[in-house]
């Protein structure tokens, strides 16, 4: 038997800014996406180039109180490339959420309270 991660659910408030947001923040872009022809809710997939999974981003229309997403004691993660480089443009885009230099990582959070840890490429 085997087993394949496929993708993570999150449930967001304002669908485009949190598109904008993964597009910016890691490179993501949308890939496809459903739901009914009411619109009374979607169900937006997002990948990155070379990333083995996709990020679902689940919108319900009329939702106006924040989603839980499994706290603050949840996360994804990411391996990066060129970690300075994107620990700039986190800091200018103001996402940083909490640094552990010590660890050598650091966490962003997304316009719905996603935490996602930012880890170096392996040596």
């Amino acid at each position: 038997m085997t087993a394949r991660f496929v993708h993570r659910c999150t449930h967001v408030l304002d669908k485009e800014r949190t598109i904008a947001f993964y597009r910016e923040a890691l490179g993501f872009e949308v890939v496809r996406e459903s739901g009914p022809e009411d619109g009374s809710w979607s169900n937006t997939f997002m990948a990155a180039p070379g990333c083995p999974f996709e990020l679902e981003l689940t919108w319900n229309r009329g939702r106006t109180e924040p989603y839980e997403n499994g706290g603050m004691d949840c996360h994804i993660a990411f391996r990066v490339d060129d970690f300075e480089r994107y620990h700039e443009l986190h800091e200018r885009m103001g996402c940083i959420q909490k640094e552990n230099p010590k660890m050598g990582l650091y966490f962003i959070v997304d316009p719905d309270g996603q935490r996602i840890e930012i880890l170096p490429e392996r040596a």
